[in-house]
């Protein structure tokens, strides 16, 4: 399998740990320009696959190829980069190259003001400039600048030193160096756990006009959908190709699974009629017959023609959720409320959720989105106003760092204190959540992220709870769990305020979007597809429109923060407006490649009229390339 245009091809890959199997037989290739995701449940050894595949571990059998000269980046899920520099310098290491010649440039520069050296370094200024100029070496500043807004990171943060980042910040940092060295295949474990919605949708963006090919391992369904073509899922130690994004790999999926399951059930049907034949025939006259067909079912078996089990079905999560009493209508009411600590992080409009809404809120990490979860609960008072909960409202609170959860405690302990039960029916409680035999008696300072999330909502389907107060309750759960839960609170007859960055459960669930952004809160009436259009649309229409025909005063959207205008554009508008131009510019730059090879060609071949028509494409190229630069720089500031 696999051509040598392949950037990766792998052969019946194995690997063996101690007595376990992860995967046998793995045969996959990534061709140029590929869009890979990686998907499966936790533990199912994708990141064990990608060390091979990236020659960071070996195989215990088959065999990886790597085409000649490829140049190959790899983001794992927690990055060390060492050194005490900045982020800056850290972005410079992409353009190591290009900052050698700048420095080769200042020295002939300097020689060409002294007489000896001048004709010397003249002759060697020329070709090297222009080699400069066209690797992008007037440009990369701005490039840098480019990629570490789009992650996320403002012009304050550049000059603070990598030791004085978070595991999330490095993260980031990593990432951007690796988009701006551009490698013929980027590698990324889970990139988007660090990012926050705004910072996928750019990557999402970025990586649309990105040359190289992209395999990334990921459990963000929405990202999938936004960037692969191919899903590699991974399985019972052995991964299967889908072509196209995460929807279509859930089809083709279904549709795959009850193909096997009808062949299998035919197979055994048949195998049973020729054993029946066999039994009753043999000892007959029929003796020849019954052997014919033993043999006949003998040399399927050699040939591996018999099909051992129909399609497995993971072990998956059995969760359940039920308001036990109904709320009234007005589930939550807030009034002249100001979230914060001892500042104010943003005032809220006053609004009203009614009994069976799902809220979503969204916004930045820091914006105060758990704050106003907790002011909702009254863990942290409101610094003006007030929050008020309608009548037999009984809130049920998942906490994103779980800290509901007493790290001592065995999982017994924590269930036992919430509702008394047997031991065999706490066992049998818990083994929905996936927790099996003495996992009962774990302390829970043991347990994963995951394994923390699982348990965090087997404490809260106890709850009977008729307002969910979710605090990204995906983070941390693989897709099978993540679509477990999604079915869960679509069934769900209560309210709920869902803080989250998985657009996938947003888009499904929210009725709703309040978007938090630093000192902003905006409040939107419908679904987070209808968001996102009004959105790129520029809101302030779509807004007025929506606000005149909602006389009732539910819903009634907030306008104030489309008045808030920059280079006259709304935030939306700018967003929308530096996404085309970095497209723009990544157009420009493509073609001004393509003028320097056929410029190339054109002297080689000594078409001297075509490579003055060239020559002055490239230059209008160049300066179109120049400003548009400078049209970014003006609108990011």
């Amino acid at each position: 399998m696999g051509h040598s245009m392949s950037l990766l091809t792998a052969n019946k890959l194995s690997k063996v740990f101690g007595a376990d199997e992860i995967f046998n037989d793995v045969t996959v290739e990534v061709p140029p320009g590929a869009r890979v995701a990686l998907v499966g449940p936790n533990g199912a050894g994708k990141t064990t696959l990608v060390n091979i595949l990236i020659g960071q571990d070996s195989p215990t059998e088959g065999s990886v190829h790597k085409a000649k000269d490829a140049r190959i980046a790899f983001l794992p899920q927690r990055p060390e980069l060492a050194g005490n520099h900045s982020i800056w310098e850290e972005q410079l290491k992409a353009f190591a190259e290009l900052r050698k010649m700048e420095a080769e440039l200042l020295e002939l520069t300097q020689q060409m003001a002294e007489p000896d050296t001048h004709d010397d370094a003249m002759a060697k200024y020329g070709p090297l400039e222009e080699r400069f100029d066209h690797m992008g070496g007037y440009t990369y500043e701005t490039r840098i600048k480019m990629v570490l807004t789009g992650v996320g990171f403002g012009e304050e943060d550049y000059n603070t030193p990598l030791t004085r980042l978070s595991g999330g910040q490095k993260t980031r940092a990593m990432l951007a160096r690796l988009l701006l060295e551009s490698p013929d295949l980027l590698v990324m474990d889970e990139p988007t756990n660090h990012l926050d919605i705004a910072a996928v949708e750019w990557l999402e963006n970025y990586l649309r006009g990105y040359d190289g090919a992209v395999l990334a391992i990921s459990h963000d369904r929405y990202f999938i959908d936004h960037y692969a073509n191919v899903v590699w899922e991974m399985e019972f130690g052995t991964v299967e190709t889908y072509r196209g994004n995460y929807t279509h790999y859930l089809q083709q999926r279904e549709e795959r699974r009850e193909r096997l399951l009808k062949e299998y059930e035919a197979q055994q049907a048949f195998i049973a009629k020729e054993q029946e034949y066999i039994r009753k025939h043999m000892g007959s006259r029929w003796t020849a017959q019954a052997k014919g067909r033993q043999k006949k079912l003998e040399t399927m078996a050699k040939r591996g023609k018999i099909i051992e089990r129909g399609p497995q079905n993971r072990k998956q999560m059995r969760l359940k959720m039920a308001a036990t009493n109904r709320s009234g209508d007005k589930v939550v009411m807030t009034r002249h409320l100001e979230v914060g600590y001892e500042n104010v992080l943003f005032h809220v409009p006053d609004l009203t959720v009614y009994r069976g809404e799902t809220v979503a809120i969204i916004g930045p990490n820091g914006a105060g989105k758990s704050t106003l979860l907790k002011t909702i609960t009254g863990d942290i008072p409101a610094l003006a106003g007030k929050v008020k909960l309608g009548a037999q409202v009984k809130i049920g609170y998942f906490a994103q760092a779980h800290e509901g959860l007493d790290p001592h405690h065995t999982l017994y302990d924590e269930i036992y204190a919430l509702k008394p039960m047997t031991e065999v029916e706490l066992r049998s409680y818990l083994g929905q959540y996936m927790f099996s035999g003495d996992d009962v008696y774990r302390p829970i300072e043991t347990l994963s992220g995951g394994e923390r999330g699982r348990l965090a909502l087997a404490k809260l389907s106890l709850t009977g709870a008729n307002l969910l107060l979710l605090d990204e309750p995906t983070n941390h759960l693989d897709i099978d769990s993540q679509e477990i839960l999604q079915d869960v609170l679509e069934a769900y007859t209560g309210t709920i305020l869902l803080v989250s960055h998985d657009r996938y459960l947003i888009d499904a669930l929210a009725t709703q979007i309040w978007s938090v952004s630093a000192g902003q809160f905006d409040a939107f009436e419908g679904t987070y597809g209808e968001y996102v259009t009004a959105r790129n649309l520029g809101m302030s229409q779509v807004q007025q429109d929506t606000t005149a025909s909602n006389g009732n005063g539910k819903g009634r959207k907030q306008a104030a923060q489309y008045a808030q205008k920059k280079h006259g554009l709304t935030p939306y508008e700018l967003e929308k407006k530096l996404a085309q131009i970095e497209a723009h510019i990544t157009k420009l730059e493509t073609h001004m490649d393509s003028l320097t090879e056929q410029i190339a060609q054109a002297s080689a071949a000594g078409d001297t009229e075509r490579v003055h028509t060239l020559g002055t494409e490239y230059t209008d190229t160049e300066a179109n390339l120049e400003a548009t630069m400078a049209e970014w720089e003006k609108l990011a500031e």
